[in-house]
């Protein structure tokens, strides 16, 4: 009743003048409507063709990556929906908005619909749907979008394309949600809609395949995933043409299900397409091409192909450089990146120049005490401790210095990483809430994971330094490297158990290696050497647990 009397009010404040209905040109007929929802689209105030808003989840990632070339720490991201387009009621006219005492269809001469109370009540559904969607209230959205289909039945009919378009916006809420059940029927009743009404063969049945292909994806059923993309790619292929951009979309999600079936090759090359499709379109400094040229690194690096890794990170930097300059975030990103492919293959010099590089365009971006800096210091001494290890065979009092500079990165970077810890357990203390919840528990859990591996790498720098002086007794523990160690188990079990910035699986990783790297020094038949073993049992299969959960496909 409340979404309703929404509509009404609406309805009475946009009503046109009595004498537009006389003259309203007729609906256009199905075949110049457009297709109900694309993934791949942009839109402007419901303007199909404009690129200045894209709701992604694969957006560029805010930040750092913590773990060398793995895990990656995202803030910020958003969900993957783009909403059904408005479809044209009255061809030519402005006056959409019918009023509300008219009642049922009124037929014209050529068949199609006039719009009624019922029509308008399905698009300002659709629109508030969309709204409180973009704002994170899914629960007001569901049932926006569930008024939108009821409306979209009672003005079109059980079986019209405004119908499928208003199921396929609820099926990518429910998507977002991980209602996978109450998701797939909808999904199923949409394309069953648009291929009864425009046949097998139309371009709004391939952007239905294409979202029914991401959503079999998410759950990782790979088969029935590929199956809808090879769908809708030859549909589009055959209507669009083989240089389109939603051509290229379809494709390079498809070379996503073809890498995870192991198909390489053919996912490479899909892939290089789908970038190449974008470049010859004047496309190739876009935040889509920037995305996929990122996951074919990834792919290059995970085929232990380093040096095409490097290639493609080197690309995407210095297009960044071209457009945005050092004064951008993105770019920052875009050559920390690139750096810790140099340090995987042994570049060390040039890594560690870009790295500095990246530190001092994130001092003058972002405030002294910011994480990222932590983090950008913290890969800073960990290729400082490599040249370190290089120079110790034939210039020990070099490698001694090269430690010392780590030690001092180290140290900013956990009192960087402890401030903002102890920051959020305040804020806790006194009921605080500052900015958006989620963004601050990201953001304590990524300082959790950098403070625990600045103690680990403090504890092996440590251990090298008391090697290099030759001070350490050839039975006795290096005393600041067990100190380091028990810091790093002491910070997790304070801050990395409890409900705030608890449960995360790379802060669970680094306290595990933390337990390993201790128990190894410690005398085996020592009891704390016992306790420690248990203790690294009990995380191991926590971190088991999760693994499988994790990979488990979502029902």
């Amino acid at each position: 009743m409340v979404f309703r009397q929404a509509a009404a009010n609406l309805l009475r404040r946009f009503r046109p003048p009595p004498s537009t209905f006389a003259s309203a040109p007729p609906r256009p007929p199905p075949s110049t409507l457009p297709p109900p929802i694309s993934l791949s689209r942009s839109y402007q105030n419901g303007a199909r063709g404009h690129h200045t808003r894209r709701i992604s989840n694969w957006d560029h990632p805010l930040w750092i990556i913590l773990s060398g070339q793995a895990g990656v720490l995202l803030l910020g991201i958003n969900a993957n929906l783009v909403f059904a387009e408005d479809v044209p009621i009255q061809s030519g006219s402005n006056n959409e908005v019918e009023g509300s005492n008219i009642v049922g269809l009124e037929k014209i001469e050529d068949g199609s619909v006039v719009s009624n109370e019922h029509t308008a009540k399905w698009r300002i559904f659709t629109d508030l749907g969309r709204d409180f969607f973009i704002k994170g209230k899914l629960e007001e959205a569901e049932k926006f979008f569930l008024s939108a289909i009821q409306e979209a039945k009672e003005g079109f009919g059980e079986r019209d394309p405004h119908v499928a378009s208003a199921c396929n916006n609820l099926a990518e809420l429910f998507r977002v949600q991980k209602a996978l059940d109450k998701a797939e029927p909808l999904y199923l009743s949409a394309i069953s809609i648009l291929e009864e009404t425009y046949g097998p063969n139309d371009i709004r049945v391939a952007f239905a395949f294409h979202n029914l292909g991401k959503f079999y994806l998410m759950q990782r059923k790979l088969e029935e995933s590929c199956r809808c993309y090879e769908r809708a790619l030859k549909i589009k292929g055959r209507v669009q043409g083989l240089s389109h951009e939603d051509y290229a979309e379809t494709m390079y999600h498809l070379g996503m299900v073809m890498y995870l079936q192991g198909n390489e090759k053919d996912s490479e090359d899909f892939i290089l397409d789908s970038i190449r499709i974008l470049e010859e379109g004047g496309q190739g400094e876009s935040i889509t091409c920037m995305k996929r040229l990122r996951y074919l690194a990834q792919i290059y690096l995970k085929s232990n192909r380093p040096a095409d890794a490097e290639n493609v990170k080197r690309k995407i930097l210095q297009i960044m450089e071209l457009s945005k300059g050092w004064n951008s975030l993105d770019t920052v990103i875009s050559a920390e990146s690139l750096a810790l492919t140099l340090q995987a293959v042994g570049n060390l010099m040039e890594a560690q120049e870009l790295l500095e590089r990246c530190l001092d365009a994130r001092r003058t971006l972002l405030p002294n005490d910011h994480i990222q800096i932590a983090a950008n210091m913290l890969h800073i001494a960990r290729v400082t401790m490599l040249n370190s290890s290089q120079l110790r065979k034939m210039h020990i009092s070099e490698a001694i210095i090269q430690l010392d500079k780590a030690k001092d990165l180290l140290q900013n970077s956990m009192r960087i990483a402890q401030g903002v810890i102890d920051k959020l357990m305040k804020q806790k203390d006194k009921k605080k809430k500052y900015g958006d919840p989620k963004e601050t528990q990201t953001n304590g859990r990524a300082a959790l994971v950098i403070l625990l591996q600045s103690l680990h790498a403090l504890a092996l720098l440590e251990k090298t330094r008391q090697e290099l002086l030759e001070s350490r007794e050839e039975l006795s523990l290096p005393r600041d490297t067990e100190n380091a160690l028990r810091q790093c188990i002491a910070a997790y079990k304070e801050f990395g158990t409890g409900s705030l910035i608890g449960g995360s699986p790379e802060a669970k990783a680094e306290y595990l290696s933390c337990l390993k790297y201790l128990s190894s020094l410690i005398d085996t038949k020592a009891t704390t050497s016992l306790e420690l073993k248990e203790e690294i049992k009990r995380i191991e299969l926590e971190i088991s647990s999760y693994s499988k959960l994790k990979n488990q496909p979502t029902r």
